[in-house]
């Protein structure tokens, strides 16, 4: 099992952040996330907590030997759930791998938080772990070209979810006033 997490700040206040979620896809930055369905979504009435529910539709560029090894393709499929809690500003993400699950699993989980500067605190860790007990090798590879990817994907996507940020909130912010 192989293990990634990442601290960082958003310049952006909570509520900014929490609305660019929805924004993030698609961006140049992210271009292997090619779809977003919205499964579900509720608001708790007692509690005012939005969860909602989605399937990403990725294309990863595996290796071949990935490829040859546990067959399927480069499309990809992840479940993402979330849960914004506006009476504690706090976001919470958590996805998973529905692609490939019988090979190797990968657990997210993303927290957005308000720090008392202003800004936003972005918290992301990952789970990966590999399924075969008998190639114990073959697993370690896998796993390490999982993480690799991970790695990679998630610098694509704060630099993706950045700009979605910038470009939200300065466009707003251009946007001359409404006289009344």
């Amino acid at each position: 099992m192989h293990y990634f997490s990442q601290l960082f700040h958003y310049d952006h206040p909570w509520s900014h952040v929490v609305i660019g979620m929805w924004h993030k896809y698609p961006n140049p930055h992210c271009s292997h996330v090619l779809s977003i369905d919205v499964v579900d979504r509720s608001v708790d009435p007692n509690t005012g907590i939005i969860r909602t529910e989605r399937i990403l539709g990725c294309k990863q560029k595996a290796p071949g030997w990935i490829v040859r090894f546990f067959g399927g393709s480069e499309d990809a499929f992840v479940r993402e759930v979330s849960f914004i809690d506006p009476a504690t500003q706090t976001a919470t993400i958590t996805s998973v791998n529905l692609s490939l699950s019988q090979f190797a699993t990968c657990y997210e989980s993303i927290r957005y938080t308000p720090s008392p500067d202003g800004r936003t605190t972005f918290a992301q860790t990952a789970e990966i772990q590999a399924r075969m007990a008998l190639w114990r090798s073959a697993a370690d590879k896998l796993e390490n070209w999982l993480v690799q990817r991970f790695e990679q994907n998630a610098q694509l996507g704060k630099l993706g979810f950045s700009d979605v940020l910038r470009q939200l909130w300065e466009a707003r912010q251009q946007q001359p006033a409404k006289q009344s």
